[in-house]
């Protein structure tokens, strides 16, 4: 496996990963993987989908080196169907690595080129964009306030230190409060820049 060219798309929940990591999967030349895809991905049959249940099923978060050796077995998968041309295409990383300890364990695999920080500082805005995205999308995990927060207080903790980890040099600090289009058009102008 060799270093793949990687774009980081990072932020709150409710910050618009998704939506931008799902709509720059679709234009030529970039492969984009959710980590939850990755997830809902697994054969629960399988060793390493029992050992992500069993973590899982009580609702534990996934051990470090369990997430990244299921997200090297996803991607390997996905480069030998063809659906990730590595030599070709940017890929597009949302919800990993998750943390700084992920981050170190993926260096052998990408070469992080740019890390687009959907930045929303005003919580309650991405409160009520969980809430609504709930509704939608039948999201229980996006339905309760407290459990949202505590989602909030969790990425504050665990995840935004990467943005140091990684420094200033490859990042682009956005406003996630812009439509989807805005925050689309600056992604692919910082990356055509190059």
């Amino acid at each position: 496996m060799s270093h793949f060219k990687t774009l980081l798309i990072f932020g709150a929940p409710g910050s618009g990963k998704g939506t931008q990591g799902r709509t720059l999967g679709t234009i030529p030349g970039f492969y984009h993987c959710a980590c939850g895809d990755v997830f809902r991905g697994l054969d629960p049959q399988s060793k390493i989908g029992r050992e992500f249940l069993k973590y899982s099923s009580k609702g534990k978060l996934v051990p470090d080196e369990i997430t990244v050796k299921l997200w090297v077995n996803w991607i390997d998968l996905v480069v030998e169907s063809g659906q990730f041309k590595p030599q070709r295409d940017f890929l597009i990383l949302d919800g990993i690595p998750r943390n700084i300890a992920q981050a170190k364990l993926m260096e052998k695999y990408i070469d992080v080129k740019h890390i687009f920080h959907l930045s929303c500082p005003d919580r309650d805005k991405l409160v009520a964009r969980l809430k609504s995205r709930a509704l939608k999308e039948n999201r229980l995990d996006d339905a309760h306030e407290e459990i949202i927060r505590s989602r909030l207080a969790t990425y504050d903790e665990e995840s935004k230190p990467m943005l140091k980890y990684y420094g200033k040099a490859l990042r682009h600090d956005l406003d996630a409060t812009m439509t989807p289009v805005e925050v689309l058009y600056q992604i692919l102008g910082a990356v055509l820049e190059k």
